[in-house]
């Protein structure tokens, strides 16, 4: 394989043509074409009618630990428990 800048490794010519037989050899899929290639559109997450906020801001160690402690989607939960917060405080 070689490599380009930015750690990018594209397969060797060899390489590529075992890559076109397997696809030809295929019968359950096909290269596209160029012109079906151009006509392709990205797809992915809608945008959201209320997007977040970027920010960065800093918790005590334990406030963050106790949140994590809960694995995945931690972060999630911190906005939760600040939104449930809010319900109950004057800012």
């Amino acid at each position: 394989m070689s490599k380009l800048k930015k750690g990018l490794i594209l397969p060797t010519p060899e390489e590529d043509a075992a890559i076109d037989a397997g696809i030809k050899s295929d019968p359950d899929t096909y290269e596209l074409s160029k012109n079906e290639f151009k006509q392709l559109k990205r797809v992915g997450r809608p945008k959201s009618d209320t997007p977040k906020v970027q920010l960065t801001v800093r918790y005590d160690a334990d406030i963050v630990q106790a949140f994590k402690a809960g694995g995945d989607g931690w972060q999630t939960r911190m906005n939760h428990a600040l939104r449930d917060w809010l319900k109950t405080h004057q800012v």
